[in-house]
């Protein structure tokens, strides 16, 4: 086996996600299982340069987890010719401008999203990337869900018949800082450093619905700051100027009709922080970031409404729980690796920046539903 080094500038690693998913997670378990075995007798050994502001905390995350290279120089880590890959996890705001550098300079680019602030902006790195010859991937982790692995299995053996609609639940209560420490970081409640759940959570129903059940053809929103004034990481009260609340409504190509709440504002009745019921034709299933369970047609009880009486039936305990039928990685290791491949083994992948465009876009135009009060449509995005 020959053992081939690569050197991946990872920009945002001090985040939340940025730290635990894609280096704890995915990097160093990747290193942890000995590398990334690309089936030609190669295996790719990533060796992560840690990018940030903060030179002590990237000392101190380097220092915990034996890693050798730092840096707070983006400039200089992109000019050396030895980097491989430049990934970005910061904040939205600043990401842009980053990936156009490393785009310049010539390496391939991982993202995650939204890739841009705007649909513009997004289609721009695109082309810019698309004409400088790197290969570009843009993070899609729900895609990736065991709970969604096995809607995807549900789907691909035609158990719904014909699918009429998708109703998704998202969320959780953040707490606003002043008594209890807030579980997210204050710039994601402010409009001007690009924060708001439409922003967040937008680009991820666009690429769950699109690879699942269809296009998104129309989109109606609403969305709403429901906690107007927080408490950030030093206590200090500020003003939230982002919403942290969207109710979306989504026609799809082909006929199904999406609705999804998506909120920081709302405290959890439901067996996951996410869920999604399907119903079809021929069968209905619900599928969280784990879980899933059906109730087939034949299978399907006859309920009456009389609320006269209370309800004689567990409606629960008649749905059925799909197995595994097999073993899930991370999922943000298993795009990671299939990132990997596409780079370095001409592997096919289809989660590029035009993908990540689509994912800007719905944002985008849900805002601006929201902000007029109509419904609009969503063109398909090229370059």
């Amino acid at each position: 086996m020959t053992r081939k080094t690569v050197r991946i500038a990872m920009n945002g690693v001090t985040g939340r996600m940025g730290y635990r998913q894609h280096l704890v997670r995915s990097i160093l378990a990747l290193r942890e299982q000995g590398g990334l075995d690309l089936g030609d007798g190669t295996v790719l050994w990533p060796e992560p340069i840690l990018v940030g502001r903060r030179e002590h905390a990237l000392k101190a995350l380097a220092e915990r987890h034996g890693l050798e290279h730092i840096a707070t120089d983006v400039d200089a880590v992109l000019a050396d010719g030895s980097v491989d890959i430049y990934f970005d996890a910061q904040v939205t705001s600043a990401r842009e401008e980053a990936i156009k550098k490393a785009i310049a300079a010539g390496k391939h680019v991982y993202t995650e999203k939204p890739t841009a602030t705007g649909l513009d902006g997004a289609l721009e790195l695109a082309r810019l990337a698309n004409a400088a010859g790197v290969k570009h991937g843009v993070v899609q982790d729900k895609l990736f869900l065991p709970g969604l692995l096995k809607l995807k299995r549900l789907i691909d053996g035609g158990f719904f018949g014909r699918i009429l609609s998708v109703r998704g639940e998202f969320g959780y209560w953040v707490f606003e800082g002043d008594w209890q420490e807030a579980q997210r970081p204050s710039w994601n409640y402010r409009s001007e450093d690009g924060g708001g759940i439409v922003v967040d959570m937008f680009p991820h129903w666009e690429y769950v619905l699109h690879e699942l059940f269809g296009r998104v053809k129309s989109v109606q929103a609403l969305t709403a700051t429901h906690i107007p004034q927080r408490w950030d990481e030093n206590g200090k009260p500020y003003d939230a100027t982002a919403d942290d609340a969207a109710y979306g409504v989504f026609e799809l190509e082909g006929g199904a009709i999406a609705q999804i709440n998506s909120s920081w504002a709302v405290r959890v009745n439901r067996d996951e922080l996410v869920e999604f019921q399907v119903d079809g034709t021929e069968g209905s299933a619900v599928a969280g970031l784990r879980n899933c369970r059906v109730q087939h047609r034949s299978a399907t009880p006859k309920p009456v409404w009389n609320p006269d009486i209370p309800a004689t039936e567990v409606f629960r305990d008649q749905w059925q729980e799909v197995p595994d039928n097999g073993e899930f990685d991370n999922g943000f290791k298993a795009q990671w690796e299939l990132f990997l491949k596409h780079v370095y083994a001409g592997a096919p992948y289809h989660w590029d920046l035009l993908a990540g465009a689509r994912g800007v876009q719905l944002a985008e135009l849900g805002l601006k539903s929201s902000a007029e009060g109509r419904r609009l449509d969503v063109p398909e995005v090229a370059l």
